[in-house]
């Protein structure tokens, strides 16, 4: 029988690149002073997500900087849109996405127990990636970089009972040791709770005016090497995820990959723009005769089966949603 390799149909939304962090490989992040900082208007954000619900996607993909509110110019701007939290805005861009007919998932950084109990119900899933449990030179003037912070968000979104995603950013300075006490930390939570669907498994590129723009990328042995290491670690139904605008993912199925992340037909990868999604008739190639590709929606099969969603979602669940809670057929 042919192992199942999954994917989803998203657009991604950067509502915003002002950041608290200063990661020396991020190439996302504006300074407030810079022409191309920005914060994305209810009217972007519409537009966006029009696009993907009429290219067939299923999932709204939010990120942005992480604690922007820490930043006196981006307050001034939310505060024109006409709020004064980010949480509230994030929540009405959420209802947005659904009243247009996508299923949100927020990745928007560290959060408040608070603050992921407002945005549970409005989410078919959430994620944090945790990057290291180590304290690495690469996150230095990043607050929210610090393990133990990174590692309560993703432990409250288990109490919370969200379906949840996660993972390890590979080649920023971590070591071999680092990366299986990581795995070891995202596996010991999902033991607890239940609430992990993935563990993304992501090559650190190199990108242009960073202070790692010359650090080189980790060799395609240290990512088989994690996959494997994922594989014998984590539990047998958390997904291994690898992003295929980034790495060709044929020998890392091999090793125990099972999921291709989120490609979009309308919006690019907006952390690596240099990148470019492949489309759905590539990554069936990218799989080939040894796989069965299939569609999922943000929210895995068996925590729909579980009831893990809200009143809210229910609607485009179903409709979304087959028997086997993969996406039904276009």
């Amino acid at each position: 029988m042919f192992p199942i390799i999954t994917f989803s149909r998203n657009v991604f939304i950067p509502v915003t690149n002002m950041c608290q962090n200063s990661c020396a490989y991020c190439g996302f992040k504006r300074s407030p002073d810079d022409p191309d900082s920005y914060i994305l208007s209810p009217g972007d954000v519409e537009n966006i997500l029009l696009r993907g619900a009429g290219s067939g996607c299923t999932e709204a993909l939010f990120t942005f900087g992480e604690k922007p509110e820490t930043v006196t110019v981006y307050l001034d701007r939310l505060r024109q849109i006409g709020y004064d939290s980010t949480i509230d805005y994030l929540a009405d861009l959420c209802r947005m996405a659904i009243n247009i007919g996508l299923l949100p998932h927020c990745n928007p950084g560290v959060l408040t127990y608070e603050a992921l109990e407002i945005l549970k119900p409005l989410n078919a899933s959430m994620g944090l990636m945790l990057e290291s449990t180590a304290v690495l030179n690469a996150h230095n003037d990043s607050p929210g970089k610090i393990p133990e912070i990174r590692i309560r968000t993703i432990e409250d979104a288990g109490r919370l009972k969200i379906p949840f995603t996660t993972g390890l950013l590979i080649g920023i300075g971590e070591t071999r040791k680092d990366r299986i006490n990581s795995l070891n930390v995202i596996n010991s939570l999902h033991q607890k709770y239940g609430h992990i669907q993935e563990v993304i498994i992501q090559n650190f590129t190199p990108k242009p005016g960073t202070k790692m723009a010359d650090h080189p990328p980790p060799a395609l042995e240290e990512l088989i090497r994690t996959v494997d290491q994922a594989k014998n670690i984590l539990s047998s139904d958390i997904a291994i995820q690898v992003p295929p605008n980034l790495v060709s993912p044929e020998i890392l199925i091999d090793h125990g990959a099972t999921d291709l992340g989120g490609i979009s037909p309308e919006t690019i990868d907006h952390i690596n723009p240099d990148h470019e999604w492949p489309t759905v008739a590539e990554l069936k190639t990218m799989v080939g005769k040894k796989a069965s590709l299939k569609e999922r929606l943000p929210i895995y099969p068996r925590y729909i089966k579980k009831g893990w969603f809200s009143e809210e979602i229910r609607p485009l669940i179903q409709q979304f949603a087959g028997d086997d809670g993969y996406r039904k057929p276009i």
